[in-house]
């Protein structure tokens, strides 16, 4: 009896030991996984925000910290499209004619009209509402988000912004199914003085509103 208990409780060591064994190998997987589709999300979030406040400047001479203000902005303001009416023939291109030439002259219009900034930018489906909630985190975690002037090398004043959300928050909901990988992700982040998440833009420097990825 007490050998069989023995050989019964080394079968449940044995069984402990290779489940340990397959976790360790397969969960930096999946984490490899989720982090890919999460990224990607979070990502053409922050590709959205650039463009709206892209927009924003655009009409505005200026970038703006508040999400209310911006959605607002692009859910109900209009932006300057230039229009075109007419093109060069083929017979100008030929006689080396180019697009200003044309315009001078008349024989190309060019008018600049106000359009939807929300259907022109995204299209009227898009939920502009939701811009400011981190994807995955059931609208329950926000962008952080600000604006400021940086001086370049040059010695130029310019307006900058930026967006940002931190790893934790992109692992919203599984953060605790993958402490060990996103502890030794942010720390790596952190050892190469990187922002330990995604970001597009800075408020400390000048970076043409660049994704951190990018």
């Amino acid at each position: 009896m007490k050998k069989t208990l023995i050989q019964v409780g080394l079968w449940i060591l044995i069984a402990l030991f290779a489940y340990l064994c397959v976790m360790s190998i397969m969960r930096p997987i999946e984490f490899r996984k989720v982090k890919k589709q999460r990224y990607e999300k979070v990502i053409q979030k922050l590709k959205d925000i650039r463009t709206a406040q892209n927009a924003y400047k655009d009409e505005f001479n200026t970038y703006i910290a508040s999400f209310d203000t911006l959605i607002d902005f692009i859910k109900n303001d209009s932006i300057k499209y230039l229009r075109a009416i007419g093109s060069l023939t083929d017979d100008q291109l030929e006689a080396g004619m180019t697009e200003a030439q044309a315009v001078k002259r008349g024989l190309i219009i060019r008018d600049t009209i106000k359009v939807s900034a929300l259907d022109t930018l995204f299209g009227k489906n898009y939920p502009i509402d939701e811009l400011r909630y981190v994807p995955f985190t059931k609208n329950n975690k926000e962008f952080k988000m600000a604006k400021g002037v940086v001086k370049t090398m040059s010695g130029v004043k310019i307006q900058v912004f930026e967006a940002k959300v931190s790893t934790t928050d992109i692992f919203y909901g599984v953060y605790d199914n993958y402490r060990e990988e996103i502890l030794e992700f942010n720390g790596e982040r952190i050892r190469i003085n990187k922002y330990p998440g995604l970001a597009v833009g800075s408020i400390t420097e000048a970076t043409n509103n660049a994704g951190n990825w990018e």
